[in-house]
């Protein structure tokens, strides 16, 4: 999508493009108000402005004309299906919330990608790219629906595996209160980010970042765990058992070691975890969290329990138990590094 002219003094987001961009995305103009929608639906005003809130948009005042026939249309949808489906206004919301919170960070994303590529491809500075991307992402915006519709498909369908295979023959649900997820949990965690990253302008910035996750991404995928968020300077990630957690662990140690650009400590614990808005909680996530910063650069530490657990499970793996020592909000511990055997590093 080159930019074939691109003014740098013209005012920026044009009503005229602005009104193109919303009648191409949202099916037609905002002609309704908050109360002629939940006139319409036969809805409480509140109920609407609480699902629009969570999908992380401002309602503005009940009688601003904000809404196009396509908001009513899936305001509708959503409606019907909390009655139908006899859903809690607890699960209502944390659903319409999932996709809020989800859409707002990728559509972000992607904006600022297309940002950069405009301003590294055609040497534009960082306003004339927005104008140029405000121009023109309607030409892409179908092509990245059908990638978001077919992704969440995938998604769903290799979730619908992970369940099968994990609680397939089950047919209890566990113990009471423990957390019902068994899971090897880790961070890695980039080594003197602030000091790296201090003399770094706004480009050299995002490259080092981007650089960073994307292949602590590639890396963690590749060896059978999933992302499940990336914190600035550190990267959280799970696995279904033991043997692939400490691959990604491994792994990561290894992609990332002492004379990478982007050294980084590694913690892996096995343990239980609660999962909840696309993030996991639990003891044994602090434990990782914690463990992480006692790691030296391009290492792996776990707790004793997991060491255990790996021993028994992992092949070709050496733990070497460390010094006893006091880690903030735990206690006394005693880490155990893990290398590969292979390594010669015992």
């Amino acid at each position: 999508m080159p930019p074939e002219s691109v003014d740098p003094g013209r005012e920026p987001a044009e009503s005229s493009t602005l009104t193109r961009l919303e009648e191409q995305l949202l099916g037609g103009p905002r002609t309704l108000t908050l109360a002629q929608v939940a006139d319409r639906l036969d809805a409480d005003v509140e109920d609407l402005r609480l699902f629009w809130h969570t999908l992380g948009l401002p309602t503005g005042p009940i009688d601003a004309v904000e809404y196009a026939e396509s908001d009513v249309e899936v305001l509708a949808s959503l409606l019907e299906a909390r009655d139908r489906y006899e859903l809690s206004p607890r699960a209502t919301v944390s659903l319409v919330r999932s996709i809020g919170h989800t859409t707002d960070r990728l559509v972000l994303w992607q904006v600022e990608a297309l940002v950069e590529h405009l301003t590294d491809r055609y040497g534009l500075d960082d306003t004339s790219a927005r104008i140029a991307v405000l121009d023109r992402v309607t030409e892409i915006a179908p092509l990245l629906e059908r990638q978001l519709l077919h992704a969440w498909r995938r998604q769903v369908v290799a979730i619908a595996g992970r369940f099968a295979q994990e609680f397939g023959g089950a047919h209890t649900t566990g113990d009471g209160d423990q957390l019902p997820l068994a899971r090897a949990v880790g961070f890695a965690d980039i080594v003197s980010f602030t000091t790296r990253t201090a003399a770094l302008g706004a480009h050299e910035l995002a490259e080092f970042v981007q650089t960073f996750e994307t292949r602590a991404r590639d890396v963690v995928t590749a060896a059978g765990g999933r992302v499940v968020k990336t914190i600035g300077d550190a990267v959280l990630f799970v696995a279904d058992d033991p043997g692939l957690g400490t691959e990604v662990a491994l792994g990561l140690a290894s992609a990332f070691g002492v004379d990478s650009p982007t050294p980084v400590r590694v913690a892996l614990v096995w343990g239980r975890v609660l999962s909840r808005f696309g993030d996991v909680f639990g003891s044994a996530v602090n434990l990782a969290a914690r463990l992480t910063e006692q790691a030296e650069p391009g290492t792996v530490l776990l707790d004793e329990a997991t060491a255990t657990v790996v021993e028994q499970s992992v092949p070709g793996v050496v733990l070497t138990p460390q010094d006893e020592r006091e880690v903030p909000g735990l206690g006394r511990l005693r880490p155990v590094r893990m290398s590969r055997a292979d390594d010669g590093d015992a």
